[in-house]
């Protein structure tokens, strides 16, 4: 990934961009995720737990709106 210098830009404004077109990319993300081997199976069982916390915080938050 490359980021040119704009004229008159500060190495700080340069160093932001550059970090926010790595996250825009996911590059780091993809990089700590495939750092180590996850079976399938594994990440099955990993996709179903978040599922379910996801549903549980959205209950929840149903749950406060009816209420408050």
């Amino acid at each position: 990934m490359t980021v040119n210098r704009r004229p008159g830009e500060s190495f700080k404004s340069l160093l932001k961009r550059f970090r926010r077109e790595v996250a825009k990319a996911r590059i780091l993300s993809t990089a700590r995720k495939k750092r180590w081997f996850v079976s399938k199976g594994e990440l099955r069982r990993k996709q179903k737990k978040k599922g379910i916390r996801r549903a549980k915080r959205r209950l929840e938050r149903r749950e406060r709106r009816r209420q408050g």
